[in-house]
């Protein structure tokens, strides 16, 4: 009765976890500052539409491979000195973004921050999943991806306002001045946390290892299981996402007439979208079970971009973002419950990083082919492929995105035991 009484007190997220929270919310408010209107800043370095879908074709290829050493490395060294890692090189990205005189040396910035995101990424959703329990790990999910939608609220517009009043340059000069205080706070959790991450990471970094853990995955990957089935889904919708997701900010400014601050307070509103269904939509995935939460964000998404194409007023799009947030705040506590829940403990980081970088394999061409359907065709169509796609994507979504019952579970831990 006592031990019941304890666990019911217990909180939903551990002190580490919410100082972690904290760390992501400062570096990812400087990086929404930017993201949203790279496009923007490229265009102004002398870019034209082909070269940014080239630019962002190309800089998708370094994260393949980085992708999958960041989660080797995340599960060899632990979750929170990879992360530390990661942010160190960070810093030096936004030196390269800032120094840039034109739009091909924005390119050597965004490699170094490739080289953090394949840091971070891989152990962002480990580590969240090492500090819940199964039967409350999509509520944690959304709980914590409320939180993290700080950034999506603060950023965009911050940086927005900042570039319209101040240029490029002076935004990203504020940015990298936030990032590295979350950098400071990343080492600092880093150095306390070693004790406690040796129980979950080896400590070495061996090609045996990697060569272990890449075959298990592999194995997972093509068993025809949800794994499958999660990388082939989510593949086809990245492909679509990344076909049209470069020229939002160019459509919106070409056909809405808008300017950086305004396409920031869109990206704001998508926050603010996201965080008010992210905690019911980890409640519904835990008792309802995460397929449903994918095939209605899946719907919202479809809707969101066919109403997109026929609007052309700041707040007809914001009526549109606001389905987008509601859409991906249904799917991502959902998503990522239910990839943890597939993928052996054991193998978490690499699991994510390889997931990532087959996603990023799939979709490398899509900006470039965007680019010439944009251009060449008509700039409504890579929008409409995508929303096509995402509806598409309910079919396998619902008959596919089921666990197995606990004695099909074995496999992967037996997987993970060879390794």
């Amino acid at each position: 009765m006592t031990t019941s009484t304890e666990t019911q007190k217990k909180p939903l997220l551990s002190k580490v976890l919410l100082l972690f929270l904290l760390a992501m919310v400062l570096a990812n408010v400087a990086g929404n500052m930017y993201g949203g209107i790279l496009p923007l800043y490229l265009k102004s370095l002398g870019a034209s539409v082909a070269q940014i879908g080239l630019f962002f074709t190309l800089f998708q290829i370094l994260p393949l491979i980085l992708q999958i050493l960041g989660g080797w490395i995340s599960d060899s060294l632990g979750r929170l000195k990879s992360i530390a890692m990661g942010s160190l090189a960070g810093v030096l990205s936004y030196v390269g973004l800032i120094l840039a005189p034109t739009w091909q040396w924005v390119f050597l910035g965004e490699s170094l921050g490739a080289i953090t995101r394949s840091l971070i990424g891989p152990s962002f959703g480990a580590f969240i999943a090492e500090e819940s329990s199964e039967k409350n790990r999509a509520r944690v999910y959304g709980v914590t991806q409320t939180i993290f939608l700080v950034v999506q609220v603060i950023g965009p517009p911050l940086g927005g306002w900042l570039a319209d009043n101040f240029g490029f340059k002076f935004m990203l000069l504020i940015a990298s001045l936030i990032y590295t205080s979350a950098t400071i706070l990343r080492v600092f959790m880093a150095k306390r946390a070693a004790s406690h991450e040796r129980k979950t990471a080896t400590g070495k970094l061996t090609m045996g290892s990697l060569k272990s853990n890449l075959g298990a995955m592999l194995s997972l990957m093509v068993s025809g299981g949800l794994v499958t089935w999660l990388l082939i889904t989510d593949g086809v919708r990245d492909v679509a996402f990344a076909l049209s997701g470069t020229y939002i900010p160019l459509y919106v400014e070409q056909f809405g007439g808008l300017n950086a601050t305004q396409i920031g307070w869109l990206m704001s509103i998508f926050g603010i979208a996201s965080m008010l269904v992210n905690i019911p939509a980890g409640w519904l995935a835990d008792k309802k079970g995460e397929r449903v939460n994918i095939v209605i964000g899946f719907i919202l998404q479809f809707v969101a971009l066919i109403t997109f194409i026929r609007l052309d007023t700041f707040w007809g799009y914001a009526i549109v973002w606001s389905l987008f947030g509601l859409g991906v705040g249904m799917m991502q506590p959902a998503y990522q419950s239910l990839l943890s829940k597939a993928l052996p403990e054991k193998l978490r980081g690499t699991g994510f990083g390889l997931i990532q970088s087959s996603l990023g394999l799939f979709s490398l061409p899509a900006p470039f082919i965007g680019g010439y359907l944009y251009q060449n065709i008509s700039p409504r169509l890579p929008f409409s492929i995508t929303a096509w796609a995402s509806l598409i994507a309910v079919v396998p979504a619902w008959l596919k995105f089921k666990l197995p019952k606990k004695p099909d579970q074995t496999q992967p831990d037996a997987l993970s035991s060879e390794s």
